[in-house]
């Protein structure tokens, strides 16, 4: 059981294992290293990295030198653009032990972040020769070369003629063999220092920025008033400190989309672009089907290795190809329109961007209804139920749910589909209702005899129980899920579990 699966279970507002840690005194962490990570994962996955960064900080004072947590927060950082502070984290998840593979991607991550795509490529090589079957480090090593060849130019994309004085590139041939190989380039590190030196263009800074550089106007504006700047906030801090860190930031991030890629390979790559889709919308592939689904196959892997920018990316990609075909060639058109939608949507789960990606899945289910599609629809309302309870919409969630009852094949399905219901009555208080879903839910994984899925039913059961009153029920069930656990060798599990027990034994 992971963690997420235990935030899961124990409840969105950890009910019993919050309760019981009110004795534990005032000072300090009230509750388990396992339960703030948990926490700090449910957070990060909604994309409240402040809020998921203060779990992981708590964590970190219970087992200040955990590896995995000082990962995840330093993944935090990053989204946040927060580099500096993400490197730090992944160094030091890397200081007992140089290999650990997740520090080392985590690294990565945090360089390119920064701008530094050459050492971003080392680390990336270094953790493709000890996991070479982690698809995220060649996605890594892909990004970070891209990037590099747009600091300079794709050299594919320049045409060089027999001109001028060509004596210096004699000279080289000459020295070449004599040069060791590596991984930073000269030319590319020396111009990236260049580039450095060279005061940012305000003309620049405005293409760069777009929508931004108003704001970034305004903040310099304000700077300018002198009554203004030297007011306070409500917290004590004072507005000139406030604007002077939006600007430092804006510039920060102006600095890094520089890097990433310069206005003139922008504007070059553009056109190519343009003209690479002028072609491919007039001229689609001559197998479509097999295009789409070796796209649908790199979408969805990229998706598992964690990317899921790039998944994002590929995915709206190959909509708008498919958006412009005729159905002649593609007869299940909607289909596969349905299809995209869903990647889309499960990618902007995965960002924490709840709204679009809801948009994404209702849109997908509306293609699958027009089309009659059993199999496409119930994996429509399984989206839109998981963004619904994401978000707190228990009761919309529940009606997608409850749609999709009579579409679920297969014990898996239907034992983890009453559970999610079951969870929704029990976050509307509605326990008797909760309860009646999770007896479903135990009925099916008994069928099946999957004991991780018994025990996240048991624990159902015996939470709905306990509120209504019923607490030798309730302790029977916990005492089930308990030994469960035991079973499955799921040690946050049986702590959080034995809390509870505790608890509703007291109440016998």
């Amino acid at each position: 059981m992971t963690h997420r699966d235990l935030c899961w279970l124990l409840g969105y507002h950890w009910d019993f294992v919050a309760n019981m840690s009110d004795n534990e005194g005032d000072q300090g962490p009230k509750s388990t290293f396992s339960t703030y990570m948990a926490e700090g994962d449910q957070l990060y996955q909604k994309g409240e990295y402040v809020k998921a960064i203060e779990s992981y900080s708590t964590a970190l004072i219970l087992q200040p030198d955990d590896k995995n947590c000082l990962v995840a927060r330093s993944k935090c950082y990053v989204k946040m653009g927060d580099s500096g502070n993400a490197l730090r984290d992944a160094e030091a998840s890397l200081k007992e032990d140089k290999e650990f593979f997740k520090g080392l991607y985590q690294k990565a991550e945090a360089l390119y972040t920064m701008g530094d795509f050459e050492f971003a490529l080392v680390f990336y090589h270094r953790g493709h020769k000890l996991r070479p079957e982690l698809q995220e480090f060649r996605l890594g090593i892909q990004k970070a070369q891209e990037a590099i060849d747009n600091s300079v130019g794709s050299p594919s994309s320049v045409k060089l003629e027999n001109k001028g004085d060509l004596s210096f590139f004699h000279k080289a041939d000459e020295v070449k063999k004599g040069r060791p190989k590596g991984l930073i380039h000269p030319l590319r590190r020396e111009m990236r220092q260049q580039n450095q030196k060279t005061p940012k263009s305000e003309k620049t800074a405005k293409q760069l920025l777009g929508e931004l550089y108003s704001d970034k106007e305004y903040l310099e504006k304000l700077l300018k008033d002198e009554d203004l700047v030297k007011g306070k906030m409500r917290d004590g801090e004072r507005l000139q400190d406030l604007i002077l860190n939006c600007i430092t930031y804006l510039d920060t991030r102006t600095e890094f989309w520089r890097q990433q890629k310069p206005i003139y390979a922008r504007e070059r790559d553009r056109k190519l672009m343009q003209q690479k889709w002028n072609k491919t919308r007039q001229n689609p592939p001559s197998d479509p089907t097999r295009f789409v689904l070796k796209s649908l196959e790199e979408i969805d892997a990229a998706l598992t290795a964690g990317n899921a920018e790039s998944s994002l990316k590929k995915a709206r990609e190959v909509l708008k190809s498919v958006q412009c075909w005729s159905e002649e060639v593609v007869p299940n058109k909607k289909e596969v329109l349905g299809n995209l939608h869903s990647c889309i949507g499960n990618a902007l789960i995965d960002l924490g961007k709840m709204d679009r990606a809801l948009d994404n899945h209702l849109k997908d289910l509306d293609l699958a209804r027009q089309c009659k599609l059993p199999e496409a629809k119930s994996r429509a309302l399984d989206n839109v139920g998981r963004v619904y309870a994401r978000i707190g919409k228990f009761p919309q969630a529940i009606d997608a749910w409850e749609e999709k009852i009579p579409l679920a094949s297969g014990g898996l399905e239907r034992t983890w589909l009453f559970h999610e219901i079951g969870r929704c009555y029990l976050e509307l208080k509605r326990h008797t209702e909760a309860r009646d879903y999770g007896v479903r839910s135990l009925a099916v994984a008994d069928e099946i005899a999957d004991e991780k899925w018994q025990l996240n039913a048991c624990v159902l059961v015996a939470q709905s129980e306990m509120k209504l009153g019923n607490f030798k029920s309730g302790v029977a069930h916990f005492e089930r899920a308990l030994d469960r656990a035991k079973v499955l060798q799921d040690d946050p599990a049986r702590d959080a579990i034995q809390k509870a027990l505790r608890e509703a034994r007291q109440r016998l």
